[in-house]
């Protein structure tokens, strides 16, 4: 999975398709991330604790990964690849210009 814990990407399908966001929590067991203020879902809870609030709260809930792509500075969204250096690390680089993601 390319995309990890603070990257910035947009929707590419669904109901919030175009939207931007960033991703709060990637689960790469399900290959899903969460990204803040998409996907967001209303929580009726109730008071587990004596200080624990209850309610209806507002929940990021997760999406496929498939439905997201990383933003690059220069060309907008995009598909990453590595690029492995002559030191053996991998860094991430942007399918379409190159540059580092």
């Amino acid at each position: 999975m390319k995309i990890r814990k603070g990257d910035e990407v947009q929707v590419l399908s669904g109901k919030h398709r175009g939207r931007r966001g960033e991703v709060i929590r990637a689960i790469p067991d399900k290959h899903q991330v969460v990204v803040s203020g998409v996907n967001v879902v209303k929580r009726h809870t109730r008071p587990k604790r004596a200080t624990m609030q209850a309610g209806i709260i507002d929940k990021d809930m997760p999406l496929p990964v498939a439905v997201v792509a990383l933003i690059c500075a220069k060309d907008g969204p995009t598909r990453a690849r590595y690029e492995v250096g002559k030191d053996g690390s991998k860094t991430r680089v942007c399918a379409k210009c190159g540059g580092r993601l």
